[in-house]
């Protein structure tokens, strides 16, 4: 699940940095625009990711290189 997250919240960072430097929202137009239900699913998952990532902030660092 970490991987996932992990994963999602690059791909939403990475869509925030085109939109910040180039005004290009690259999941609306690969998903038929920003109220599309397809980008709409995809900005909720980046979202729910964000929010599981927050977890890591209050793992023990052993915990999250896999030494327990």
């Amino acid at each position: 699940m970490d991987t996932v997250a992990l994963t999602l919240v690059i791909i939403g960072a990475l869509n925030w940095g085109l939109i910040g430097f180039f005004g290009f929202d690259l999941v609306a137009s690969l998903f038929g625009g920003p109220n599309a239900v397809l980008s709409r699913i995809v900005y909720s998952l980046v979202g729910l990711a964000g929010l599981w990532s927050l977890t890591f902030l209050f793992r023990d660092s052993r915990e999250l290189r896999g030494n327990k």
